[in-house]
Formats: C-alpha cells, sequence, structure tokens
C-alpha cells in the first residue's frame, strides 16, 4: 500500500484521535482516514448516478424517494 504523508490542523488531528478513542471501530488514524475516503467517493459516486439519471429524463422517482433508497444502501 502507498504510504503518503499529510499535515492536518490540530482540530482535525484533535478529532480523529478523539474518533478512534470514542468509537474503537478504527485502530489508528490510517483506517479512520481510508474509511472516510471511502464513504466520500461512494457519495460522489451516487450524485453523478444522480446527476445522470436527472439529465436522462427517464425519472420515475421523486428525489425524496431516491434519497430514502440512496441511505437505505449505504446502511447496507
Amino acid at each position: 500500500m502507498p504510504r503518503q504523508s499529510i499535515t492536518l490542523t490540530e482540530k482535525n488531528d484533535a478529532w480523529l484521535k478523539s474518533h478512534i478513542e470514542d468509537t474503537r471501530e478504527y485502530a489508528n488514524k490510517s483506517e479512520l482516514v481510508n474509511d472516510l475516503i471511502r464513504r466520500a467517493r461512494r457519495a460522489e459516486e451516487i450524485n453523478q448516478k444522480l446527476v445522470s439519471a436527472e439529465r436522462s429524463g427517464f425519472i420515475e422517482q421523486s428525489p425524496e424517494d431516491m434519497l430514502k433508497e440512496f441511505k437505505a444502501e449505504l446502511k447496507r
């Protein structure tokens, strides 16, 4: 896996540390940062699909229904 060095603000570093300690879902900051990036990529993918669907003119779902569906998918 490629290694990266990033600089964080003190506030962001403190948030990462406290999130790791509070949730105990991640072993370290790298795991958390990778998960945040995965989530951002997934959100970007969903947004691109929404834009594509809106432009196609073949939308049968309301924006609210689509949002509910995407939120349900994220919980899986």
